[in-house]
């Protein structure tokens, strides 16, 4: 899941060497941190903040599998 992340992310900035994420696990819930380089943060975001809500509905899609609730958290 981490891994699909940083390559979904990685595609969508300007600067993907300065693409890192975090993986934080618990019992039922998994978190991840993604951090990119601060002019790249509103191409993550997207407008009106589709492509985070689109990168968030690819992650519960995998997640499902797992039956593991994820969450993406962009770090600013």
């Amino acid at each position: 899941m981490k891994e699909l992340v940083k390559v979904i992310s990685q595609a969508l900035v300007d600067h993907p060497d300065k693409v890192s994420v975090n993986e934080i696990t618990g019992d039922q819930t998994c978190v991840l941190e993604l951090t990119v380089a601060k002019e790249d943060i509103g191409k993550i975001i997207g407008r009106h903040g589709r492509t985070a809500q689109s990168l968030r509905t690819i992650i519960n899609a995998v997640s499902a599998k797992t039956r593991k609730r994820t969450v993406l958290e962009i770090v600013e």
